[in-house]
Parts: structure tokens; C-alpha cells; sequence
């Protein structure tokens, strides 16, 4: 069925000749709460599995990573599908961009499958070299062998939330996620107390969440001149698959990367014990809202900057890059100022356990000193996606969480220990500025 051709125009009007401020914040704040709200996934789980025990709660830590695995690639047909949609119905060759929406939809289900399967098989070798140690590796298998079942349900669920947002339909794509998330939020506690599932009920919480935000995203892209999925507009073509790889690797390295970083710090704090495991864990999550914030700004970004380049309007997409960056640098410093301060009070919150507390404590406030410097790393990173530098998004895309990390995390808890782990993000933040910095003034300076 043909997208309605005058809801197009509305919203091609919108992003390419709106006040700036207004296009962005109006595709914005829906996306930000839509990643806070998938964020509040894990938190929720982190919360109540903490009134378990220090065991249950780092297992939700080693699971984090598969998860994180999982929607790197809902990410990756998400927005390589996405990018390519927005440029299309910019440049206004509606037909394209309906392929493309529903070939990168397929092409996610059947990756979320592929996942669950080999993730059953090797259940156990798979929670043992995520880091679990033989008293965590129970609560692990357990957990991990249930969220591995909605793997094609998040695959499926995060490509539709990226495909509204790249065509204007930020809204609709929020209360897609935000409906699961809420009734993760209600069940769990009724799955893991009162019907005594454990963490079993925690993962069951996650996955019916997850099934209700897919059903919800697909009705709705029956509504407000959405691309509306159609089978019979599958492609196979290399073209299709070309331009999904251009505009999603470097979404596949940032989140890809950010579980391998995940896997790798939790290997490194096992070796300081089950405390250090469960503090990191909260730590990442925490870190993780506040990532999700802007992660969600600069998607925000992304449709205006996809549309105004789709449209030649280059010192447009200048403008709304340099104010996209600047409301990130500046929600950043005041929330980094307020964790800073109370960083022992919201670890604690999760988990009341004195080692769990200091390990928590130290590694969130080493990760605050450098979040203010993500908004320019996070935002450089899309908008060169978007625009198609591809070798040069997929390079920022692996600095912070690979090209930096993965040698830091090796090399530092080797000099300074346990605070080795708990500082590694921060030095690899501060790194890859070296990288960004010289790439985006090459890049602005080509816009012409």
C-alpha cells in the first residue's frame, strides 16, 4: 500500500524549513524517552533482582551484554534501513523508501532468530565466558535462556521504533516501547515476589514487555501515513542490503562494541570477586540511562539531518549539529554534577551491601568526569552515519567502546588493580576526542 504522499510533504515542510530548535526537540524528546525508556529495561530487572541477592544481581550484569548484543543489531537494520528512508523520502522517492522499510524488517526478525538458536545451544559455555563464576553461573543460565527467546521480538521491535523515527513518527515510536517497558515495570515485581519466580520471573517481565511494544509498533504503522510493512515489497537486491550495511555498521560497532566492552569489564572485575561484578553492573546501568538520553538526542537529530541533506540544505544540517551538541554538553554537566554528589546514595539504592557500595561508588563517579564529552563524540559519530561517511562513522563508532577500551581495560587493572576497571571508560572517552575532533572539522568543512 502506498504511503499517503501529503503526510510526506507535512513533514518534509516540517524538518526541512521548521525553527530549528522546534524540529529538533519536536523529534527529540520522543526519542530520548523512548531510549530511557528501553534503558529502564535493565534498570527495572537490576532493581528487584538487588532484593534477591549480590549473586542474582550480577548475573543481570553478565545478561546485560547479550542484551546489549541483541539490540546492536536491531540497531544496525534499524538505522542502516532508517538512514536510507529518511534520505529517500527527502530527496522524495516515496516507493524506495517502502522497500527499504520493509526489507530491513525481515532481514531483523530472521537475525533475532539466528540468535536465539545459537544462543540456546550454547547456553552454558556462553554465561561462563561472559564472566559468570560458578556461583553466579545458576542465576545466569536462567535468566539468559529466557530473554534469548524475545531475541526476534527486540530485533524486530527496535527496527520498527528507528524506522518511525527516521520518517518524522517520533511519537508513535515512544509509546511503542514505553507500553512494554511499563508492563516489564508492573510484572516483575508480581513474577519475582509474588509468584516466587526469582529471576526467572524478572526475564518472563522482560520478554511479555518486549512482545507487547512489538504488536503495538506494528499497528502502529497503520496510523499518521507511516510506511506500513509489506511482504510483498521484500528485496533481496544488493543494493538494498549495500545501503543497510553503509548506514547500520557504524550503529552495530557503537552498541556491538559497547557489549564486547561489557563482556570484558565483567571478566575483569571477577577477579576482585561476585561484590565487584554486581557494583559494575549497577554502574552500567545507571551510565546507561544517561547514554540513552543522548543516544536519544542525537537520533533526534538524525531524521532533520537525513532530510536537510537529502535536500541539499547543508548549513542547515551545520546549525542543527552544533545546538544538538550543546543542549547533550549541557543536561550532561548538570546531571554528572548532581550523580557526582549523591553517587553513594543511588548505588545503595540497588544494592545495600558495603562492597557492593564502594565498588559502585568509585566507578560511577569516574565515569561522570567524562560523560559531559559524550554528546560530541555520540552526535559526530550519527551525523557522519547519516550523511553516508561511512569509514569514517564505523571509525568513531569503534573508538570509545573498542579501539580505546578494549587495550585499556587489558592494561590498566594490570598497574592500578580493581580501580583499573573502574577508570578505563573514562580514559577511553577522553581518547577518543583525539579521533573526533579532527574528523568532524574535515567533515564541516565539506559541506559546502
Amino acid at each position: 500500500m502506498e504511503i499517503k504522499l501529503i503526510h510526506s510533504r507535512d513533514n518534509y515542510t516540517f524538518l526541512t524549513q521548521g525553527p530549528i530548535h522546534r524540529v529538533i526537540f519536536t523529534m527529540a524528546i520522543p526519542t530520548m524517552l523512548s531510549m530511557l525508556v528501553s534503558g529502564l529495561y535493565n534498570i527495572v530487572d537490576t532493581y528487584f533482582v538487588g532484593k534477591i541477592n549480590t549473586q542474582a544481581t550480577a548475573a543481570v550484569g553478565v545478561v546485560f551484554s547479550v542484551m546489549f548484543f541483541i539490540q546492536a543489531f536491531s540497531f544496525f537494520f534499524g538505522n542502516g534501513s532508517g538512514n536510507y528512508v529518511s534520505r529517500e523520502l527527502g530527496a522524495k522517492r516515496i516507493k524506495n523508501a517502502q522497500t527499504m522499510a520493509t526489507t530491513g524488517f525481515v532481514y531483523a526478525l530472521a537475525t533475532g532468530l539466528l540468535i536465539t538458536i545459537i544462543g540456546e545451544s550454547f547456553l552454558t559455555p556462553l554465561s561462563i565466558w561472559l564472566g559468570s563464576t560458578p556461583t553466579i553461573l545458576p542465576y545466569t543460565e536462567k535468566y539468559m535462556g529466557i530473554i534469548l527467546l524475545g531475541a526476534p521480538i527486540m530485533t524486530g521491535s527496535f527496527t520498527l521504533n528507528n524506522q518511525m523515527r527516521f520518517q518524522g513518527n517520533a511519537n508513535f515510536a515512544m509509546w511503542g516501547i514505553f507500553s512494554g517497558t511499563i508492563l516489564n515495570a508492573i510484572l516483575a515485581p508480581i513474577f519475582i515476589f509474588v509468584f516466587g519466580w526469582g529471576i526467572s520471573g524478572a526475564a518472563i517481565a522482560t520478554v511479555t514487555g518486549q512482545l507487547v511494544s512489538f504488536l503495538i509498533l506494528i499497528r502502529m504503522t497503520y496510523f499518521g501515513g507511516s510506511i506500513r510493512l509489506n511482504i510483498h515489497r521484500f528485496s533481496a537486491s544488493s543494493k538494498f542490503i549495500k545501503e543497510i550495511f553503509a548506514g547500520g555498521m557504524p550503529s552495530l560497532l557503537r552498541q556491538g562494541l559497547t557489549s564486547m566492552a561489557a563482556v570484558m569489564m565483567n571478566i575483569a572485575a571477577s577477579h576482585y570477586g561476585d561484590a565487584a561484578i554486581a557494583g559494575m553492573s549497577i554502574v552500567n546501568r545507571l551510565t546507561l540511562i544517561l547514554m540513552a538520553t543522548v543516544i536519544g538526542l542525537g537520533q533526534g537529530f538524525q531524521p532533520f539531518c537525513g532530510f536537510c541533506y537529502g535536500a541539499r540544505l547543508y548549513a542547515r544540517v551545520k546549525k542543527g549539529f552544533w545546538f544538538t551538541v550543546r543542549v547533550g554538553i549541557i543536561f550532561l554537566l548538570i546531571f554528572c554534577t548532581v550523580g557526582w554528589i549523591f553517587s553513594d546514595h543511588i548505588v545503595k539504592e540497588f544494592r545495600n551491601d558495603p562492597e557492593v557500595i564502594i565498588v559502585g561508588t568509585q566507578a560511577l563517579r569516574w565515569q561522570l568526569i567524562s560523560l559531559p564529552a559524550v554528546p560530541l563524540l555520540m552526535v559526530s559519530n550519527m551525523f557522519m552515519q547519516t550523511i553516508r561517511k561511512t569509514w569514517r562513522a564505523n571509525l568513531l563508532a569503534s573508538s570509545r567502546s573498542g579501539l580505546f577500551f578494549i587495550p585499556l581495560i587489558i592494561i590498566l587493572p594490570h598497574f592500578f588493580g580493581l580501580q583499573g576497571v573502574e577508570m578505563c571508560q573514562m580514559w577511553s572517552d577522553f581518547s577518543a576526542l583525539l579521533i573526533t575532533v579532527p574528523l568532524l572539522l574535515i567533515t564541516m568543512h565539506e559541506l559546502k
